[in-house]
């Protein structure tokens, strides 16, 4: 019997099925969730550092770079938590017992450590269907929980790649 089931989310446009099947699940077995985004280096979309870092003879932070860099990474951290907040509040309507965090790190080993310690049953988490060559070289999020979870794994692919 499921009772706690932990979702990994991020910013793609897999996001929304992996809520909404975990969703789903919650009702069917009357599980809490807890809805999860890693903020990583790794993650498409969050601003990368070598863009804001002046390139000359000796790379290096200026005060301004900086300062963009912080706000676009501060903007990157808040559109997480709006989607958590969002996700929360449409599971909170369907009477599921709801929470979520937003935490820094490895997002394998944060999805599996959190797992761990609230007690999940069950990890949902999407696939993006990297290419066999990328997953190689950068790793898969899917791929690392699914080898290290101190639970079940349920992997929802894209809906728009067929692996």
């Amino acid at each position: 019997m499921l009772s706690k089931i932990l979702v990994g989310l991020d910013l793609s446009n897999t996001g929304e099925e992996v809520f909404q099947q975990a969703l789903n699940l919650a009702k069917l077995t009357s599980a809490q969730l807890m809805l999860i985004h890693v903020l990583s280096p790794e993650e498409d979309g969050i601003p990368d550092t070598m863009m804001f870092s002046q390139i000359d003879y000796y790379p290096a932070w200026t005060d301004e770079s900086m300062g963009i860099y912080l706000k676009k990474l501060e903007a990157y951290k808040e559109e997480g938590l709006e989607m958590l907040q969002g996700f929360c509040a449409r599971a909170n309507t369907e009477n599921i017992k709801t929470e979520f965090s937003q935490n820094v790190g490895n997002p394998g080993k944060v999805i599996c450590q959190v797992a761990g310690a609230w007690g999940a049953d069950l990890i949902v988490i999407g696939r993006r269907g990297v290419s066999k060559i990328t997953e190689f070289f950068m790793g898969s999020v899917s791929n690392y929980v699914l080898h290290h979870a101190p639970c079940s794994v349920h992997i929802v692919h894209h809906p728009d790649k067929k692996s």
